[in-house]
Order: structure tokens, then sequence, then C-alpha cells
């Protein structure tokens, strides 16, 4: 027999897996999953069939929601699975996909795998620095990311310099304005791209059902784009990624939008309070329009991560740049809060 293994795609090398938080607990048997936020678990009768796997009646709720016509809708395995059908519709050797750095870390995942060229270019003040990202763009870049809040620093750009940006930006690139936290965003300030995108034939929006709907162990996500951008979305869809059990669940989520706003209300006031409270104990906190706020430690983050899993509570450190802490009940936040006040800080 051969001692040969089967062989894989070189550009595995290049990356590590995404790494999703986790839950800890203290000694006391805390645990505080700050991290992400929590998926429906309850189970759905009927699930021994097929799913409708153009998801009409979703498709339909959605269009109906943002008032936008059916064909302008594209659904996926979650925001980051329509940005996989969307880079495989797009992204080839020979071509770049545009964003800034530190933004979604899926990102760098999926861009290698179409075999393109990944270009990133540095946040300037924990924000898209749009300005340098137009700079960069060349006749081989096809797709700009722009994480608007972006995840993790929660930061924004606003309508004025989008629109400056856009106008910079070649009609036959696309431009993807990745929206997952939209629904906690507050400053009138920042761009919504459904509004924007029916003048711009080279603009498209996603969105998700795993963050404000909480909906994230189902799996939900969409793109609105014009017609032809959104069919050939849907076009590179795995088959069946969205489950019937996902799709009823989002279906009754729109349906529920007083609950959804209930929600997003308390998530956006008490992410005021734990930025406040932060700054009042001499951290660094960017203005935030996510539901996490973002601390820049440095050298210091994986030892800050290690005193809140300590404590039983799951934070989201990055490399030795820094950590996203999710906002949680006002118990847990309160958990976090006391770990931040009392941690040594060396800077």
């Amino acid at each position: 027999m051969s001692d040969r293994s089967p062989r894989f795609r070189s550009v595995l090398d290049q990356f590590a897996p995404y790494k999703p938080g986790r839950r800890v607990a203290n000694a006391a048997g805390q645990s505080f999953k700050l991290a992400s936020n929590k998926a429906i678990t309850e189970a759905a009768a009927g699930v021994n069939w097929y799913p409708d796997n153009t998801a009409v009646a979703l498709t339909e709720a959605i269009a109906r929601r943002h008032d936008v016509p059916p064909a302008h809708i594209a659904l996926g395995c979650g925001s980051v699975g329509v940005a996989q059908q969307l880079l495989a519709a797009a992204a080839e050797p020979g071509t770049e996909v545009l964003y800034a750095w530190r933004s979604f870390e899926a990102y760098p995942i999926l861009v290698p795998l179409t075999g393109a060229t990944d270009v990133r270019v540095p946040l300037k003040d924990e924000t898209h620095d749009l300005a340098a990202m137009a700079d960069a763009i060349t006749p081989r870049t096809r797709v700009i990311f722009v994480c608007n809040p972006n995840n993790p620093t929660g930061t924004v750009v606003r309508s004025g310099e989008f629109a400056e940006f856009l106008g910079r930006v070649p009609s036959d690139c696309l431009v993807v304005l990745d929206e997952a936290y939209a629904d906690y965003v507050r400053d009138p300030g920042v761009p919504n791209g459904i509004d924007l995108y029916r003048d711009h034939p080279n603009l498209a929006v996603l969105r998700t059902f795993s963050k404000a709907h909480g909906l994230a162990g189902l799996r939900v996500g969409f793109l609105i784009g014009q017609e032809q951008v959104a069919s050939a979305v849907r076009t590179t869809m795995l088959p069946f990624s969205v489950n019937s059990l996902a799709q009823t669940a989002a279906i009754a989520s729109l349906a529920a939008e007083d609950e959804l706003h209930e929600r997003v209300d308390l998530a956006v006031k008490e992410r005021a309070r734990v930025r406040d409270e932060l700054l009042a104990q001499g951290w660094t906190v960017p203005p935030t329009e996510a539901n996490f706020v973002w601390l820049r430690l440095g050298a210091d983050t994986q030892d800050f991560a290690a005193a809140c899993g300590d404590a039983g509570i799951s934070i989201r450190p990055f490399g030795d740049e820094g950590a996203r802490i999710s906002v949680g009940t006002p118990e847990a936040d309160d958990a976090f809060l006391a770990v931040a006040r009392a941690y040594p800080r060396r800077h």
C-alpha cells in the first residue's frame, strides 16, 4: 500500500479556520456567553421533508418587509454563506477582493478559496478608511466589502463619505455593504444600503437573521441587490442550504417586529451603559453601533481574555490586537465590568 496521503489545495495553509466564541464557566459555575447570540433550539415537525429550495415564502416575506422585488433577493446559509455564494459568482484567479482590516474574519477565509487575491486596507481610527480603499482599487478589483457597522470594532462609515466612495468605484466593481448589525444602528448619519442599492446597480447589501433576530443556530442570511446580482448569487447557492425550520423561524421573526424592536432597544441601552462604564474606568472604547464594544488591548489581549475566562465570561480576543465584548444581560455585563475594573493595565 502507498504511504502517500490525499492531496489538498495549498491555499489551505494560508489561513486558520474560523473560531467562534466559546462558553466558559468559573469556579462557582457561572457562565455568561457574551461572544455569540443564542440560537433557537426548538424542534419542528416535518423535518423529514426536503425544504423549499427556492424559499418562496421567506423570499416574499423579506420582499414585503423591505419593499423590494423578490427577484432582488438571494438567500443563503447565514450572511457568510451568501458572501461565499457571491464570491463564487464574482471572484476568480487573477482578480482581487478588497476589504478593510481588521474586519469580519470570514473574509480572509472565503476570498483565497476562490483563487482571487485579497487586498486588505488598514483601519483608520478603528473604522474603514474609504479614501484609502478607493485608492487601492485596480482594474482587477471585482468585489469590495464594507462591513458597516464594522465587526469587531462596531464603528461606522457615514452617508456622505460612503456616497463619495461609491462615486470613485468603477461601475463593473461590486460593492457589498455588509449590514449584519444594521438593526442596532441608531446614528441617523449611517447609510442604509437597502435605500441606496436601487440607484446603484453595483451595490449589494448583506443582512442576517443571526443577530437581532436571534436565529444564529438556524443560519439564514440574505442579499438584496439588483436582479443581475441577486440572480448570480442564487446560481451558486448550495441546494437546500436554508433548511425548512430556518425558513419557518425567519418568517415568524419577521412577523414579530414589535418583539424584535423591544429586544434591540434593550441591547442598545445596555450597550451605552457598558461603554460609559468602561470609559469611566479609563478604557479607550470607540463609539459603537453594533451589539458589542471593542477594546484595543495590544499585547494584553490574551491575558485579558484569560482573566475574563477565569470569571466565567467569554469574550472574543483577536491575536495581540484587541477583544470584542458582546452586550449581554445586565448581570453578565456587570460581571464583565468587574473584571475590567480590576484588571491591572500596563498602558
